[in-house]
């Protein structure tokens, strides 16, 4: 007697399973969990059962198969960390980075995030929906079938609900998952220049409580889940005490947290993350070996971005390699975003992680599923193939997973599979 189930997707010559429970770290961020001649069968969007293409098709029967022809199958990317909620372009401030000036420069004059929030503030929700639209349609094409999507670019209370509200009509609207995350605390906006403690109070006691209470029922009237908060903590941005204050009233508001740390100097923020018991702390290319044990000890994983020094044409990487050894879990994100680092695939993120970070290309496949996931709160039904978790899964052109990290500016996405469902398949 055969069970019915929607799909089966069979003939994997590698189907890397991600089988297990919680982050991985240490040694066991390159198992794989690998099954030759695999498949997978997939109910209702999820994940009913895993074993060789003939254990399945002895015990299941599907309205729809797909021949995976011997090439690999693997969970969907989770892109860990990402600005992909914004209007207009700072393409010019690339060609100003390349003729000598810094990031720093760039927004002491006016530009950088501040450029990105007099756009954002002009856009309505519609808008802005419009504009974040096909970006999520290249990223789901590149692998990516969940991203964390931060706010950020509105640094007023309406306009980041209103950032907020766009994330939510996208995740209703297109297949690609966002995970939100409030980050009033990006940049102190132009209107607060030199009353930077005054700004932080505004997020503490206005933008925080409006987050908090936006998210006790829907339009709908269907109760949400609160989003995570985030802190950029670095030089030009917000003070290691500053950070402190906003996370600790968020982590009272009942939110999980996030820190921006040591991406340009050390302030301290990664040893913050762990004091607080954050999910993550990200960025961390100046973090001392002190404080990734402490990370390590509670429980937080790093969120490192090889894209973002890329991006600036920077030659300082997060030291990956000491992280891993350290028994930190790592994990990676794009860090999307329009000035610093406007990349769509994580394909991509993974080559630059492997070369530059000298993670290896299963760890790099580790970052970008299980690890991910738990980055984003949703590592007990996302990045793993096994029952119950959620029918997240790829298939690739290619019969080695380590062609990810090997080969870069092609797409090898084949098939992306979200819930159960085709959302995106070479023609």
């Amino acid at each position: 007697m055969f069970e019915a189930v929607d799909l089966v997707v069979e003939g994997a010559g590698q189907l890397l399973t991600m089988a297990g429970g919680g982050p991985r770290a240490g040694k066991a961020m390159g198992s794989l969990g690998p099954l030759s001649d695999g498949a997978v069968a997939v109910a209702d969007g999820l994940v009913v059962a895993v074993g060789t293409t003939s254990e399945v098709n002895r015990a299941y029967r599907a309205l729809r198969h797909i021949d995976a022809g011997g090439r690999v199958v693997l969970p969907g990317f989770i892109d860990a960390h990402t600005h992909v909620v914004f209007a207009g372009s700072r393409h010019e401030e690339f060609e100003q980075r390349i003729e000598g000036a810094t990031y720093l420069e760039i927004m002491a004059a006016g530009g950088g995030i501040m450029s990105t929030v007099r756009a954002t503030r002009a856009c309505s929700t519609a808008q802005l929906v419009q504009e974040t639209r096909p970006r999520l349609a290249r990223m789901l094409a590149h692998g990516t079938t969940t991203a964390e999507a931060k706010t950020g670019y509105g640094l007023t209370t309406a306009d980041e609900l209103k950032c907020l509200n766009v994330t939510n009509e996208l995740n209703a609207s297109q297949p690609l998952e966002l995970v939100s995350t409030f980050l009033g605390a990006h940049a102190v906006p132009e209107e607060y220049e030199g009353r930077a403690e005054s700004y932080v109070d505004l997020v503490i006691d206005e933008m925080l409580p409006a987050v908090r209470d936006r998210t006790r029922s829907s339009q709908h009237g269907e109760t949400q889940s609160l989003p995570f908060c985030d802190v950029f903590c670095d030089e030009g941005a917000f003070s290691l005490e500053q950070t402190r204050r906003i996370l600790e009233a968020a982590k009272g508001a009942g939110m999980a947290l996030k820190v921006h740390a040591d991406e340009f100097a050390h302030l301290g923020a990664a040893q913050l993350a762990a004091d607080l018991r954050a999910v993550s702390a990200d960025h961390l290319l100046h973090t001392s070996p002190e404080e990734v044990r402490a990370m390590a000890e509670a429980g937080v994983i790093a969120v490192l971005l090889p894209g973002t020094p890329f991006g600036l044409g920077r030659q300082d990487y997060a030291d990956a390699r000491s992280m891993i050894d350290a028994g930190l879990p790592v994990a990676l994100g794009s860090d999307l975003n329009p000035g610093t680092c406007y990349c769509e695939s994580m394909p991509f993120v993974m080559a630059l992680a492997c070369r530059f970070m000298h993670m290896s290309p299963a760890e790099a496949i580790v970052a970008t599923t299980v690890n991910a996931a738990h980055a984003v709160g949703r590592g007990k039904h996302l990045g793993r193939l096994q029952p119950g978790f959620s029918a997240d899964l790829l298939v690739l052109d290619v019969d080695d997973y380590r062609h990810l990290a090997y080969r870069f500016g092609t797409n090898l996405v084949r098939t992306v599979v979200k819930r159960g469902e085709v959302v995106a398949e070479e023609d």
